[in-house]
């Protein structure tokens, strides 16, 4: 197997260590803590990575804050401008507010009603416009042409691929010895960062990329050998609903990914539900991406007798969808 640095790949382990510089202090060290009942189920040691017990409730505050720490005063004089399912909007919100930025963020108008108010409660300025993030990506262009504010891309960025590949560094620091780990993509930022970090430190660790059924653009993409788009229906996964993957993230996933699985709604909604009648942990949808995929059986061949990392992206769900998956599954029982 090649080195990773034979591959002149845009994001460098560097990049990853100079982002954990950056932030620690201002990041937690979230828990990487064994789940018995996934390792029963699944014949792997499985390990939950629980970001979303990160700031905000998910990943995605790593990638925002390194960014907004690395622009340069002129682009900090001109207020920040991003577009976001959520979890990237609240994660710009809550770093723009610690590092004295004014900021202003485009969501989609079906963005659950939880991340919308915990965005706005950090004091950023959000429009809502659309009925998908693309909707939303396109005019946050349109007025970002017409007010000069800086963006920060949700994915498709340097400093933001780096900051989530702090998670790869996080989880090495507990399992040297991790086999596996499983991630959930959307624009591919994460995995990006994640398969750097790990795959700079040990090219035979596998990284598993899991996508909805639903809303795959980046294993579309990764499929096609070019990026394409892909979109079928809306997602429970609403924040990993990209239907087109970046250009440097499609550039990494292609090198570094071993494999990317889809799973169904049906497939998220047990996860779901398992995670918090078995785990105690609270996910949103796109947070119960891979151990979806690890209950589907989907990833078998890369789970049984290895240790495994499971990322539990986010926890920023309404009330109201835990309430429907509960009534799915229990609905008698609550009657």
């Amino acid at each position: 197997m090649s080195s990773i640095s034979e591959k002149n790949l845009s994001l460098t382990i560097k990049d990853i260590k100079n982002a954990r510089e950056i932030l620690s202090g201002n990041v937690r060290t979230t828990p990487l803590v064994k789940s018995f009942y996934m390792t029963a189920k699944t014949g792997g040691e499985v390990y939950l990575k629980l970001e979303n017990m990160q700031l905000t409730g998910s990943f995605k505050f790593r990638g925002a804050y390194n960014k907004i720490k690395n622009l340069n005063l002129e682009e900090k004089k001109h207020g920040i401008i991003a577009c976001s399912a959520g979890n990237h909007a609240q994660g710009i919100a809550l770093s723009s507010k610690l590092l004295n930025v004014k900021s202003k963020i485009v969501m989609p108008a079906t963005a659950p009603r939880a991340k919308v108010e915990a965005t706005e409660g950090y004091g950023s300025n959000i429009i809502l416009y659309g009925e998908t993030f693309d909707d939303a990506k396109e005019e946050c262009a349109r007025i970002r042409s017409e007010t000069g504010e800086t963006f920060i891309h949700p994915f498709d960025d340097l400093y933001v691929m780096a900051g989530q590949g702090t998670i790869g560094l996080e989880i090495l620091d507990e399992l040297w010895d991790v086999d596996t780990v499983i991630v959930p993509i959307g624009g591919g930022g994460m995995i990006a960062g994640i398969a750097v970090a790990l795959k700079s430190f040990n090219p035979s660790i596998q990284i598993i990329g899991v996508q909805a059924e639903n809303v795959h653009g980046m294993k579309a993409s990764v499929d096609a050998g070019e990026i394409v788009s892909h979109y079928v229906a809306p997602t429970i996964a609403d924040g990993c609903a990209v239907k087109v993957p970046g250009k440097m993230t499609f550039e990494i996933v292609k090198e570094l990914v071993d494999d990317i699985v889809i799973v169904s709604e049906d497939e998220l909604e047990v996860a779901m539900k398992d995670l918090l009648q078995r785990g105690k942990v609270v996910v949103e949808g796109a947070g119960a991406l891979a151990t979806a995929a690890l209950l589907s059986g989907k990833v078998e061949r890369y789970v049984k007798d290895k240790k495994v990392v499971a990322i539990i992206s986010g926890g920023n769900v309404d009330l109201e969808r835990i309430s429907s998956v509960c009534e799915h599954f229990f609905g008698n029982e609550i009657k």
